[in-house]
């Protein structure tokens, strides 16, 4: 069955409440975040929890949508996105470090190790998952007007938070464990669900994407940000986003 013209299917919009720059959330809490900073804000979804809206930010009309968690949610939105006019795509969201003195870092992608499975239905074995490089280059100049700690390099992807991430069942911690410590080999600042799909989904849809993550867990212990530098963290990633949604060329 196919969606009828541009409509939709699961965020049920219509090409005149798009922008054609768009940010991607997974926790869809950060949606009220990015409003508060918005003016003329239209709601536009909150079914199945992808919430969206659409309002302006210093002139540009920029459109944020909330996946909640994994690969093929994040796909699914980013495309109705693109077939509705979303040109230039920016995920901000979360992400673990595998370096402890990162915990709290902004961390920008470069590019992506594919762990995960939804972006080999879109591009062939081997693609790379790259950022798009002018997106990368508005993101890296709003990191450095915002003054805050962040880094750059390259992230891993996996479906698997509990069997490849993050072991919950001890059985499972040696082979995670020997992970980890291959992917710091390769020198990778972070591991999460979706930032190599949202690059090569995008690539493949001809949409230009990027990725930038606090870094809100260490991989050691599963440290978590504690809630006040974690709420610092979050308003400063969308107040980056932001900007550097404004500056990019379309």
């Amino acid at each position: 069955m196919e969606p009828a013209g541009h409509h939709s299917w699961y965020l049920g919009l219509t090409p005149d409440q798009v922008g054609d720059r768009a940010i991607l959330v997974g926790d869809r809490g950060r949606i009220d975040l990015i409003a508060d900073r918005l003016t003329d804000v239209t709601r536009l979804n909150e079914d199945r929890g992808l919430r969206a809206v659409t309002g302006t930010y210093r002139g540009k009309t920029i459109t944020a949508a909330a996946f909640g968690m994994g690969a093929p949610i994040a796909a699914i939105v980013l495309e109705e996105l693109a077939s509705l006019g979303a040109s230039i795509v920016l995920r901000l969201g979360t992400a673990m470090t595998l370096h402890p003195a990162d915990l709290g870092s902004q961390l920008l992608a470069e590019g992506a190790l594919i762990g995960e499975s939804t972006s080999q239905t879109y591009v062939p074995p081997g693609f790379p998952a790259i950022a798009d490089f002018s997106l990368q280059g508005a993101v890296r100049d709003a990191l450095a007007r915002s003054g805050c700690d962040w880094r750059s390099g390259l992230f891993a992807s996996y479906d698997g938070f509990y069997t490849e991430m993050l072991a919950l069942d001890p059985a499972r911690q040696e082979s995670v464990a020997e992970r980890v410590h291959r992917l710091r080999a390769l020198g990778i600042l972070a591991m999460d669900m979706e930032t190599s799909a949202v690059l090569t989904v995008g690539k493949a849809l001809g949409v230009r994407a990027g990725s930038l993550c606090l870094a809100s867990v260490g991989w050691e212990g599963a440290t978590p940000l504690d809630k006040t530098n974690r709420t610092r963290g979050e308003n400063q990633l969308i107040d980056i986003g932001l900007d550097a949604l404004h500056q990019v060329q379309t």
